[in-house]
């Protein structure tokens, strides 16, 4: 699936799918809320994979975020969106894959007024093989950083808005490694495990 034909899929105030709309047509002043997911990829020793989006990107171009994000495709599980991204984003294969934040969800404007508006789960995936292939078109740069370096991000203008917020949620739950498990029951009635 290219990016030229993506689709996304819409949700209402319940987050109940609604229908789809094409991926790049619906990211513009006035963003439809939809679905997306982000991970994060930890490594053994307690690393985490923090990328920089291409500069190609329409939304939020060269900013430092996690792992990848992505929209589920339409009748797409999160698990399955998950490892599909991790696979053609980074060339990484997940050893492990946990819910950390289910209930997540954002809005964020960018400079140039695109709105991104998103039931956006958080996951963790652990990875024994930390040798990244980064797609261009996606990942300007990706880097393995300790938590604190992680943390130190959220506090900087170069760092995508969804990043601070989730890392608000995470640094209270400890070292990538000590997140809990939260379950899959606070997904959004639109999103399967």
């Amino acid at each position: 699936m290219s990016v030229h034909t993506e689709e996304i899929v819409l949700l209402n105030a319940a987050d109940e799918a609604i229908g789809t709309a094409p991926k790049l047509a619906s990211h513009h002043r006035d963003t439809p809320y939809h679905l997306a997911f982000s991970c994060y990829v930890v490594a053994p020793d307690g690393r985490v994979l923090i990328t920089r989006r291409a500069l190609s990107k329409k939304t939020f171009p060269g900013v430092w975020t996690g792992s990848c994000c992505g929209h589920p495709a339409p009748g797409e599980g999160l698990r399955d969106a998950v490892l599909r991204r991790l696979g053609t984003e980074l060339g990484l294969v997940a050893d492990t894959l946990t819910p950390v934040l289910p209930r997540f969800r954002y809005r964020a404007v960018a400079e140039d007024g695109t709105l991104e508006y998103e039931r956006c789960p958080v996951v963790r995936a652990t990875v024994t093989d930390t040798t990244a292939k980064p797609e261009p078109d996606e990942v300007e740069d990706a880097e393995w950083w300790t938590w604190e370096e992680c943390l130190a991000l959220a506090g900087r203008p170069e760092s995508s808005p969804w990043y601070r917020f989730q890392l608000a949620e995470l640094e209270p739950l400890g070292a990538p490694m000590d997140w809990p498990d939260a379950g899959t029951e606070g997904l959004p009635p639109a999103l399967a495990w």
